[in-house]
């Protein structure tokens, strides 16, 4: 373990994050997203699980490390319910309130239909499969910048 690293975040997914630059996305889904198809189709390739979290969980972690770009109007994406495009799941509220608090702002979040969702994450970074049941719970990450101090300015 590492100090500061939540607990939930593997040496993978961190390895992850650490390769993922700004503008890349990233899929986070329940159990039943096709996800290990749409995954071979990523840029990593495979699928990463996350076993023992629900969605918002795994948010928080791993947007404890990662942050959403703030150069798009709506950094996160989700899927819409089929049939009712208007339609609320427990899960989107629960999603607003964890991106929320991790950027410690409102954060706009866009929906999308089911199978332009399922294009979108054929170009994402990578998949992350959570413990999640589900129904719609299926969201993309978009990566944001980190404003760091030049390596000459800092002090060891």
């Amino acid at each position: 373990m590492l100090k500061g690293i939540d607990q939930r975040l593997s040496a993978e997914i961190v390895h992850i994050l650490m390769q993922m630059g700004h503008g890349d996305d990233l899929v986070i889904c329940d159990v039943n997203h096709p996800a290990a198809t749409i995954a071979a189709q990523t840029t990593y390739g495979k699928l990463v699980d996350m076993s023992g979290c629900d969605i918002p969980t795994a948010t928080a972690a791993i947007l404890s490390l990662m942050p959403l770009d703030t150069f798009v109007d709506a950094p996160v994406a989700r899927m819409q319910v089929v049939g009712d495009p208007y339609a609320q799941v427990p899960v989107f509220a629960r999603m607003q309130a964890t991106i929320d608090a991790a950027e410690d702002r409102p954060v706009p979040m866009r929906a999308l239909e089911r199978f332009a969702f399922y294009a979108e994450a054929k170009r994402a970074f990578a998949i992350i499969r959570t413990a999640d049941s589900g129904p719609y719970g299926c969201f993309i990450l978009k990566k944001g910048v980190i404003d760091l101090p030049p390596l000459s300015e800092r002090t060891a």
